[in-house]
């Protein structure tokens, strides 16, 4: 079983089996290593809100990435399935780029909504914007977006600073 239907499965049963649902934040950083943070060694960052998260929290410490490149990868760890079998692969989305998520992929935030969950994602999507936004979060079962569409460096500031979807 893939790490990421193992995450998806392992959520569900333990959605299923407390008395109610616990409340999660994933936090997916692009180009973020393992030792970067304090909490994981790190002698010289400065991270003490993410070092009190975990210290709180549940941290995962084995991970494997599906791809080295953020858009396929964030395509894996949303849908938990290899990134070529929703299309997205080998590369990233531009903003002159037609495609997206295919909307028939099952998100985590489709997963979760029905067991009553209020779904959010912010910072960067990645995932394509299509005509009138039909690739954005909103689109894939999300309450909400505050962020950006492709990556810091591919949006003009002028045209586009932040996008908030509720």
């Amino acid at each position: 079983m893939g790490s990421s239907r193992f995450a998806f499965f392992s959520i569900f049963l333990l959605c299923t089996c407390s008395a109610s649902p616990p409340n999660f934040v994933l936090i997916f950083a692009d180009d973020l290593g393992y030792g970067d943070l304090g909490c994981y060694g790190h002698p010289s960052s400065l991270t003490p809100t993410l070092d009190r998260l975990a210290a709180e929290g549940l941290r995962f410490t084995d991970f494997y990435s599906t791809c080295p490149v953020c858009a396929p990868s964030r395509a894996s760890l949303l849908t938990g399935r290899y990134q070529t079998r929703s299309g997205i692969y080998p590369g990233v989305f531009y903003p002159g780029s037609i495609g997206g998520l295919p909307l028939n992929e099952t998100t985590i935030a489709e997963v979760l909504k029905p067991l009553g969950y209020a779904t959010a994602i912010i910072g960067k999507w990645h995932l394509g914007v299509g005509h009138n936004g039909m690739f954005l979060p909103t689109k894939q079962g999300f309450d909400h977006f505050l962020g950006i569409p492709y990556s810091h460096d591919m949006v003009s500031v002028n045209i586009l600073s932040c996008i908030f979807i509720s």
